[in-house]
């Protein structure tokens, strides 16, 4: 290694303060960018890298390793026992409350009335329609998720005929697979696992395709999202239940259908992350068939699955595929407006703006991000990729774009006020 090379900061221990100066001249940023990233001085900054003040607490670490764009917060603090996967947005002020409820044994006396299932699948109903209509989507289910799992577990452990059992253990399921919707991309990856995997087998026990279907396509969506060590494993769940579910489609009812159909393109999405472009258009392909037998205003109320979602996940399929010329023609054809769900909607303005960045539209990558924002702000609030372009864009050399990604970032909590 030559004399005037930037040092490793790991070929020896290091002061934090060290640390910190050697990864933000890697990054070529001044103090006072870092600084006004991360809403403190530039003399701050200085101050910390020669060691004159202390290693920040755990919200500043977290705030500059984002600003500094490192995926895991170790690079920064060089502790191993410190690791955390950055793309992992904030954690929810109801998360602590949620999680209680999923820990909690319901054991004890048997309560005067236990929880009936068809009351729990009309409670249920309310909140996936309050968890598509409302901007601060987290916040509403978050608020109702504590009692519907209690409920629904009561409600399996209280089920006297094995009718009613598998009845209460189908909602429990549902009720598990709403629970991941608010888990995601928060820094709990063990209790989305454990809810994955409760939810997965509590659609077993009920025996209902439908509910087994939805269980199956987010824990196949667990895995995917975890690395390609596990892509292979989200082919497996995903081929598994569509071999259980094909026989049963020339009768199933649209719901059954449309898991089938969001399963399909499940296998379509895995294959775009593994590079794989002519597969994962081919079941691109066959999902958007299968969407075309559903009714013209069906929305599948879980997986979003529809014939109004299928320009979305076409977007979805380009960018994966790392095509940035493709993405912006699918983004071209595709209509927000169709979709009905407005953090649905938001994911896909997001998507959207991964395509402009793609193929060098920075500026209209920021646009659509403010759209997305619009939609629904808890969903652009922890997606991994939104906050990633909005970093990056915060440090653009274009004096109207940054001013526009700072204000963005600003509202979306990445940047001091």
């Amino acid at each position: 290694m030559s004399s005037d090379a930037t040092p490793d900061p790991y070929d020896h221990p290091v002061a934090f303060g060290q640390r910190l100066k050697i990864l933000r001249e890697r990054r070529g940023m001044t103090r006072e960018v870092l600084a006004g990233l991360v809403g403190m001085s530039g003399s701050w900054v200085k101050r910390v890298e020669l060691g004159q003040l202390q290693a920040p607490g755990l919200d500043m670490l977290m705030r500059l390793a984002q600003a500094l764009r490192i995926r895991d917060l170790s690079e920064l603090t060089g502790r191993p026992d410190m690791s955390a996967d950055l793309f992992i947005g904030p954690g929810h002020p109801r998360l602590a409350a949620v999680r209680a409820a999923v820990d909690a044994l319901p054991l004890g006396a048997p309560v005067a009335a236990p929880p009936r299932a068809e009351h729990l699948a009309a409670r249920l109903a309310a909140a996936w329609a309050a968890r598509h209509s409302a901007p601060d989507h987290r916040e509403k289910i978050g608020a109702l998720l504590p009692d519907l799992i209690r409920d629904a577990q009561l409600a399996v452990q209280y089920a006297e005929a094995p009718a009613d059992w598998r009845a209460a253990q189908a909602v429990l399921a549902e009720v598990y697979s709403l629970s991941q919707f608010f888990l995601a991309y928060q820094p709990d990856s063990s209790l989305l696992w454990r809810v994955a995997e409760r939810s997965m087998v509590a659609a077993q026990q009920s025996t209902d395709p439908h509910t087994i279907g939805v269980s199956a396509w987010l824990l196949a969506q667990a895995h995917r999202d975890t690395g390609p060590d596990h892509y292979d494993a989200a082919d497996d769940i995903t081929q598994q239940t569509l071999d259980y579910l094909t026989p049963l489609l020339p009768d199933a009812a649209d719901d059954v259908l449309a898991v089938a159909g969001a399963l399909t393109f499940e296998a379509g999405y895995t294959a775009a992350r593994r590079g794989e472009t002519a597969t994962a258009w081919r079941y691109w392909d066959t999902a958007k068939d299968m969407a075309a037998q559903l009714p013209a205003p069906y929305y599948h109320p879980v997986t979003s699955f529809s014939q109004a979602i299928m320009g979305a996940h076409a977007v979805t399929v380009a960018v994966e595929l790392h095509a940035g010329r493709e993405s912006v023609r699918q983004a071209a054809r595709a209509d927000a407006d169709t979709i009905p769900s407005r953090p649905r909607r938001a994911r896909h303005r997001i998507e959207q703006a991964r395509g402009y960045q793609l193929d060098g539209q920075p500026d209209v990558a920021i646009a659509t991000l403010d759209q997305a924002y619009e939609a629904a702000p808890e969903t652009i609030r922890y997606n991994g990729y939104a906050r990633a372009i909005i970093l990056e864009e915060v440090e653009s050399k274009g004096a109207d774009r940054r001013r526009r990604a700072s204000e963005l970032a600003v509202r979306v909590g990445l940047l001091a006020a």
